[in-house]
C-alpha cells in the first residue's frame, strides 16, 4: 500500500496521481433526472362551498410540486418537460411526437432517470424505458421512494414496505418476459412446475401477509395506548393537511418541541404526540401526522391506517392549509378526499377547524384583514382561522378556539371561596380551568370548568361553595344547581 506522503519521491508520477485524487469525493453524484409532467388543462377540482367556482390546478403549480417531490430524495433535476394530454395512450401514455422530444432531451442532457408525474401501468413503464433507454419512475413509485427514505421508526418502515410490496405486486403483471419461464417439476410428482412470475407473486404475497399481521399488532398496541390515555383523559387534537403546509412548524410553535420541520415535501412521516397547555389551564394532546398529497396512492392510505387512527380517534382535527399557495383550494380538496376515505366528515365544522397558515407570506393589507377577522371568530363554527406558525400571529386565537370547541359541552361553575381558604383556591387552580377570578374583601369568586375525572373530588371539596352552574352538569345529590342548556357553547356568564 502506498503512503502518498512518505514512500514515494515528489517527482514520482504515482505520487502526483495520488495527490490529485486525495481531495476527490468518492460519493456517488446525484442521479441526473428529467421530470415529465403530463397535464390536462380541463382537470378541475371542487372549490369551497356548493356554489364556489371550481379550483383548477395550474401547470406551474404541478411542475413545482413534481420537481419538489423529485428533489425530496435528492435527485438532480436537470430539466422538466410538460406534456399536454388530450387522451392517454394505453402503450406509452403520451404521443409519439412528445416521446421523440423527450428522448432528445434525455440524450442531450445524459439523463439517467425519468420521473413521470402520473400513474403508469406496468406496460407503459416498460415501453417508456425501452423508448428512452433510461429508468422510469411514476408518481406512485416516487412517493413510495420518499416514504421509504423518511421512515425511521419500526412502524413507519413496516407501513412503507407493505405499500411498496403491494405496488410491486401489480408491477409483475406482464412486465418482464423472462418471468414467463417455467421451473421446477419432476416426473409425475411435479408436473410442469410454476412460472417464475407465479413464484415471485407467491413470495410477495407471503411477505405482504406477514407485514399485515405485524401491522395488526401495531394497531392493537396503538389502541391500547389510546385506551390508557383515556384513563387520564386529555382531549386529542390532530394536525392534518397537505404536505409542506406547515404542520410541523405549527406543532413546534404550540408545544415548544423540536420536531423536524423543513420546507420540504413529506418532512414528517412518523406521528408525534406532545402535551399542550390551553389558555385557562387545561391540557390537550397534539398529534402531528403525515402530510397528504394529490393522487396519494391508495396503498399508502391503507398501509398507514394504523398511524392515521390517531386522526380518526381525535376529538378535534385542525386542517392546516398553506393559504399563500396558488393551489390552496385544490390542495384543501385533496385533503378532504383523504379524510372522507378515513370516515371523517370534512364538512363537520364542529369537529374540524380550518387553519390558514403562512399569512406572513401575504401582502401586509391582506394579512392585516385576515388577522382582524380571525380575532372575532364565531363561537359556533368559524369558517377558518388565519395564523402564521413562523411569526406566531393568530396562534393565541387558535388556542382559544381549540379550548372553546373542546369545552362546548362542559359545565361552567361559579364558586365563592372564603378568602382565608387559600389551600382550596390553590387546589382549584391546579385541577380546574379557572376562566375568571375576582378577589373581594372576604370572598374569592371563581368561574371555572372542571375536568370530568375530577368532578367527584371537586364536589367533595368545594360543593358547598357552588353558587351557579351553566351548561351541561352531572347531577349531584349534594348540590342543587340550576342547569341552563346553552346553544353552541355560548357562556352567559362571559
Amino acid at each position: 500500500m502506498i503512503d502518498i506522503d512518505d514512500e514515494v519521491s515528489p517527482d514520482d508520477p504515482e505520487r502526483r496521481n495520488a495527490r490529485a485524487l486525495k481531495g476527490v469525493s468518492r460519493e456517488k453524484p446525484p442521479t441526473r433526472t428529467l421530470v415529465v409532467v403530463p397535464w390536462r388543462a380541463e382537470r378541475p377540482t371542487r372549490g369551497e362551498g356548493a356554489d364556489a367556482p371550481a379550483a383548477t390546478r395550474s401547470l406551474d403549480a404541478r411542475r413545482e410540486e413534481a420537481i419538489g417531490l423529485a428533489r425530496a430524495i435528492e435527485l438532480a433535476v436537470v430539466a422538466d418537460f410538460p406534456v399536454k394530454l388530450r387522451e392517454a395512450r394505453p402503450s406509452t401514455l403520451i404521443g409519439e411526437g412528445k416521446l421523440a422530444e423527450a428522448r432528445a432531451v434525455i440524450e442531450a442532457e445524459e439523463i439517467e432517470l425519468v420521473v413521470v408525474d402520473h400513474p403508469l401501468t406496468p406496460i407503459q413503464q416498460r415501453n417508456l424505458e425501452k423508448e428512452w433507454k433510461a429508468k422510469v419512475l411514476d408518481r406512485t413509485g416516487l412517493i413510495l421512494e420518499i416514504f421509504g427514505e423518511r421512515a425511521h421508526t419500526k412502524e413507519g418502515r413496516l407501513q412503507v414496505e407493505l405499500a411498496h410490496l403491494t405496488y410491486q405486486k401489480s408491477r409483475l403483471v406482464r412486465s418482464w418476459t423472462h418471468l414467463e419461464r417455467q421451473r421446477g417439476g419432476f416426473g409425475f410428482l411435479g408436473g410442469p412446475g410454476e412460472t417464475q412470475i407465479e413464484a415471485d407473486r407467491r413470495m410477495l404475497q407471503e411477505r405482504i401477509a406477514k407485514l399485515e399481521r405485524e401491522l395488526e399488532q401495531v394497531a392493537r398496541t396503538r389502541a391500547l395506548h389510546r385506551k390508557n390515555r383515556k384513563k387520564v383523559p386529555h382531549p386529542i387534537v390532530a394536525l392534518v393537511g397537505y404536505t409542506n403546509a406547515g404542520k410541523s412548524t405549527l406543532f413546534n410553535r404550540l408545544t415548544e418541541a423540536d420536531v423536524f420541520a423543513k420546507d420540504l415535501l413529506f418532512a414528517t412521516l412518523d406521528p408525534t404526540l406532545r402535551k399542550v397547555r390551553l389558555p385557562h389551564g387545561g391540557d390537550v394532546i397534539l398529534s402531528d401526522t403525515v402530510g397528504f398529497v394529490s393522487d396519494l396512492p391508495t396503498t399508502l392510505v391503507a398501509a398507514f391506517r394504523a398511524t392515521l387512527e390517531e386522526v380518526i380517534e381525535a376529538d378535534l382535527v385542525l386542517h392546516v392549509r398553506d393559504i399563500s399557495h396558488e393551489d390552496s383550494a385544490a390542495q384543501a380538496q385533496d385533503v378532504e378526499d383523504v379524510l372522507a376515505q378515513l370516515g371523517i366528515d370534512p364538512k363537520d365544522r364542529h369537529r374540524l377547524i380550518e387553519v390558514w397558515n403562512k399569512i406572513d407570506r401575504l401582502d401586509p393589507d391582506h394579512r392585516a384583514k385576515l388577522l382582524e377577522e380571525g380575532e372575532r371568530p364565531s363561537l359556533d363554527a368559524p369558517t377558518a382561522l388565519p395564523i402564521s406558525a413562523v411569526t406566531g400571529d393568530g396562534v393565541a386565537a387558535l388556542l382559544a378556539l381549540i379550548e372553546d370547541r373542546l369545552n362546548r359541552d362542559r359545565a361552567v361553575f361559579r364558586v365563592e371561596i372564603p378568602a382565608w381558604d387559600g389551600e382550596l383556591v390553590a387546589w382549584l387552580h391546579r385541577h380546574a380551568e379557572v376562566i375568571e377570578r375576582q378577589d373581594r374583601e372576604e370572598v374569592v369568586s371563581l368561574r371555572l370548568r372542571v375536568p370530568d375525572q375530577t368532578l367527584d373530588h371537586f364536589r367533595a371539596r368545594a360543593g358547598r361553595f357552588i353558587r351557579e352552574v351553566r351548561g351541561r352538569a352531572v347531577a349531584s345529590p349534594e348540590v342543587e344547581a340550576e342547569e341552563v342548556e346553552t346553544p353552541g357553547g355560548y357562556d352567559p356568564l362571559a
